[in-house]
Parts: C-alpha cells; sequence; structure tokens
C-alpha cells in the first residue's frame, strides 16, 4: 500500500503525497519529503544494492530540509523584500543544500564499502509567496499546470535524453530502449554534482505534479491535466497516479507530490493574463522565437517592469547601452532630437544591440503615452548564456538568424542606392553629350 501525507500551509498551499513499491520490486527506494513549514517538496529516487538505494534518497532529503530550515531567516528575510536577501540567494541555498547531500552519501559510501557506488536523483520545489525555487538532478520531474498547460519545468539527465537531443533516437524509440534507467547525473556517486536551477513567478490556481520515474515513464502530459483537474480532493490525486503506474506495469518504484496553489480571492485570472501579455511579448522578438515556454519563463524571470510617463526619457542619445527594452503597453518615439525616426508600440523592442556590446546608443527613446516596459539587463543575459547552454544555443542561432537577415536588407538597399546612383550618372552623360543647339 501507498503510503500517504497531507498538510495545508497557510491556506494558500494545499498537497498531498504518496509512493508505492510498484509490481515488481521487492522494497522501496523512493523517499520524498514535505515540510509545511517551509513550503518544501522534495522527491528522491535512490540506486545502488544492498539497500543502498534507500539510504542514499533518506540522506538526500533529510539534508536538503536541514540546510533550508537551517537557513530559514535568510527565506523570511527574502519573503518580507529584505534587500539582504535576493532570489540568487535562495537558489544558492538550495543548491548548497543538494551539494550537502552529495557529499554525505559519498562520504557513508566511502564508509561502507558495499555501498559504494550509490546515489540519488533529487527534484525539489520551495515556494516562497508568489516566487517558486527548483533545484534538480537526474530524472526524477516536476511538472507545472497552469490552466490547461503543462510544463515539464526539469530536464532528465539521463542517457535517453542525451541521445534524443542529439538525434540518435526519438521519443517513440526511448519507449522501448534498454537504457531507461541510465541517469547522467545523480547525487551521491561524486563529491560534488552539477545542480540545475530555475527561479519563476508562481500564480493562484498553478498546480505542480513532483514524480519520480517509476510514475513519469508511463504518462504523457496530455494525461496530466485530466488526473488533477477532474478531482476536488487532492487526497485522490498522487494516488490515482500510482494507479495509473501500477495499471501499466509498474516495474519500479512510484512516488508523487501534487502542490496546489490555493486561490481565495480569484486572482488567477488577471495573474495569469499578466503573466501571458509577459511571455507573448518576449516571444514575438526574433532573438527569442526558437524558445518554448519553460524557456521563455526562463527569460521572462530576469526581466524587470518598468513604467514610463509620457515624455519621459527611456533612452538617451551617446550613453553606454546595457538593456534590451520590449513594450508590454504604450508609445515611444525613437528621436533625434528633434527628428523622429519611428514610432513603436506594443509588442515592439529596441536596444536588442546592448546585449552584445558597450557602444553607446544611436539615438533618444521617449515615452509618448504611459507605457510599460520589460527590461532586460546585459549582464543578466549573459549569465544565461554562460549557465544554460542548450538555451544559449538557440539564442545564439536566432541572433545569427538576425543578423543575417540584416545583412540581406543591407546588402539590398545598397544594391538599390548603386542602381540609382548608375541612373544619375548615365542621365548627366545623357546630358553632358546632348549636342548643342545649332547657332543661328
Amino acid at each position: 500500500m501507498a503510503e500517504t501525507r497531507v498538510r495545508d500551509s497557510r491556506d494558500s498551499i494545499h498537497f498531498w503525497a504518496a509512493t508505492d513499491v510498484g509490481r515488481v520490486r521487492d522494497h522501496n527506494e523512493d523517499n520524498f519529503l514535505v515540510d509545511k513549514n517551509l513550503n518544501l517538496f522534495v522527491v528522491a529516487d535512490g540506486m545502488g544494492g544492498h539497500a543502498a538505494g534507500e539510504i542514499a534518497s533518506a540522506i538526500a532529503v533529510n539534508a536538503m530540509r536541514d540546510v533550508v530550515h537551517q537557513n530559514k531567516d535568510l527565506i523570511e528575510a527574502y519573503r518580507e523584500g529584505s534587500q539582504i536577501a535576493s532570489s540568487a540567494d535562495v537558489i544558492n541555498l538550495l543548491e548548497h543544500a543538494v551539494q550537502k547531500a552529495c557529499a554525505e552519501i559519498h562520504n557513508r559510501a566511502k564508509r561502507e564499502p558495499e555501498k559504494r557506488g550509490m546515489g540519488t536523483t533529487l527534484s525539489a520545489l520551495l515556494v516562497i509567496d508568489n516566487r517558486g525555487f527548483i533545484a534538480h538532478v537526474g530524472d526524477s520531474r516536476i511538472y507545472l499546470l497552469r490552466g490547461s498547460r503543462v510544463v515539464q519545468l526539469t530536464e532528465d539527465h539521463s542517457l535517453i535524453n542525451e541521445l534524443i537531443k542529439r538525434g540518435r533516437m526519438n521519443r517513440e524509440e526511448a519507449q522501448s530502449s534498454g537504457y531507461k534507467n541510465a541517469v547522467t547525473r545523480a547525487v551521491g556517486v561524486y563529491e560534488s554534482v552539477d545542480v540545475d536551477t530555475i527561479d519563476f513567478d508562481v500564480l493562484p490556481g498553478d498546480q505542480f505534479l513532483l514524480a519520480s520515474d517509476g510514475l513519469t515513464t508511463y504518462l504523457t502530459n496530455d494525461e496530466i491535466p485530466p488526473v488533477i483537474t477532474d478531482k476536488t480532493d487532492i487526497r485522490e490525486i498522487p494516488e490515482a497516479f500510482i494507479e495509473i503506474a501500477n495499471d501499466r506495469g509498474g516495474k519500479d518504484n512510484i512516488t508523487n507530490i501534487v502542490v496546489r496553489m490555493f486561490d481565495p480571492d480569484g486572482k488567477a485570472s488577471a495573474l495569469k493574463r499578466e503573466v501571458n501579455l509577459k511571455i507573448e511579448t518576449i516571444r514575438k522578438m526574433p532573438l527569442f522565437k526558437f524558445l518554448d515556454y519553460k524557456e521563455l519563463v526562463r527569460i521572462m524571470n530576469i526581466t524587470q517592469m518598468i513604467e514610463k510617463k509620457p515624455n519621459e526619457v527611456v533612452i538617451r542619445e551617446g550613453e553606454e547601452g546595457k538593456e534590451l527594452y520590449l513594450i508590454l503597453s504604450g508609445q515611444v518615439r525613437v528621436h533625434k532630437g528633434d527628428t523622429d525616426i519611428v514610432t513603436l508600440t506594443s509588442g515592439d523592442h529596441f536596444g536588442e544591440m546592448a546585449l552584445i556590446d558597450k557602444a553607446v546608443r544611436s539615438a533618444d527613446v521617449t515615452a509618448v503615452k504611459p507605457t510599460q516596459l520589460l527590461q532586460i539587463s546585459r549582464q543578466d543575459f549573459f549569465k544565461i548564456i554562460r549557465n544554460e547552454p542548450p538555451l544559449a544555443t538557440k539564442l545564439l542561432w536566432s541572433f545569427l538568424q538576425v543578423l543575417s537577415e540584416r545583412l540581406r536588407v543591407t546588402s539590398a538597399d545598397l544594391s538599390d542606392a548603386r542602381e540609382d546612383r548608375t541612373i544619375e550618372d548615365l542621365t548627366e552623360e545623357l546630358f553632358e553629350l546632348k549636342p548643342e543647339a545649332p547657332q543661328e
């Protein structure tokens, strides 16, 4: 039978968790953590013989709880908006917790040779008011259900996923592959591990599913919304997922946590519209057109909303460019002195070259009417480029296409200019060669 736990947190977060040994394994190496005081949720899928996987996953979830609990002052400072605690500090805290778990598991294995090589996956979600923070290693997953859209927020660190990304295997072939359980990263196998992290807006009405691969192997994204939304009682949902996995084979341990952001004030619709407007505005920019929803959310997370009044300056000619701007609403004029160059409105962008170099601005930009802008700084953009290679590859490809298109346009303009000059030259020559009128 599955074991379940439930708690409500500050009347805004409802959750329920369940784990099951499955139909094939004789013991359960999964572990999970739900901490109602910290709003911390963790799923860990252990691996290793002699019950080592169960030990590794237990060490991992306990280390996560201990480190986050020891630093709850930082979390409270962030919740209160204190300048001494930023979102980067919270992300660093979660990464530190994973590294501590990694070191503890590795050291335990060194002391007990029969457990050498043991490790665990780890997917952790920390919710602080309207902000979510994720730390992830391995092939357990965290999904976001927002409205009817399902987004896998984590990326599998598995051999299968690497082969799919490199075009060596498609998803249909992956279903029958013998490499399903081969992970490329795990907590505890080595003294340290690369940790994927992300922070993002959490909206009232958002729902999350944290799950080990004993469930996700049997589940498609399209099957998640009906299970979660068709049941009013959240306590029924994890058991329903376990039943699906067992009915389809149950070849591995099955663990999942469902987290539901309660919407007592009915604010979800307005907030979703705001977030969707931001994402759609970002998507319209050619630099970001190849990004998927999760990657667009990642870009949105580094934007800053600014508002400008009519006649207020956004950019001054001659100043160093440091930010790209996207217009959410309103209107701006690009001008040199009193001479207008172009007027830009919702969905347009300007200043994108500031993401690449420190060249000075070539014109002024001034708000014509009340205007909302999304601002992306070069520093934050470079941080993504450094830390997220797959996303960086897409951005580089898009940027090359933008440059290529501009070169084609410039080349065409130059060609047209040459033709115009040639016609002028020929006209002048014709007039010069025209015989003078006969003298009377």
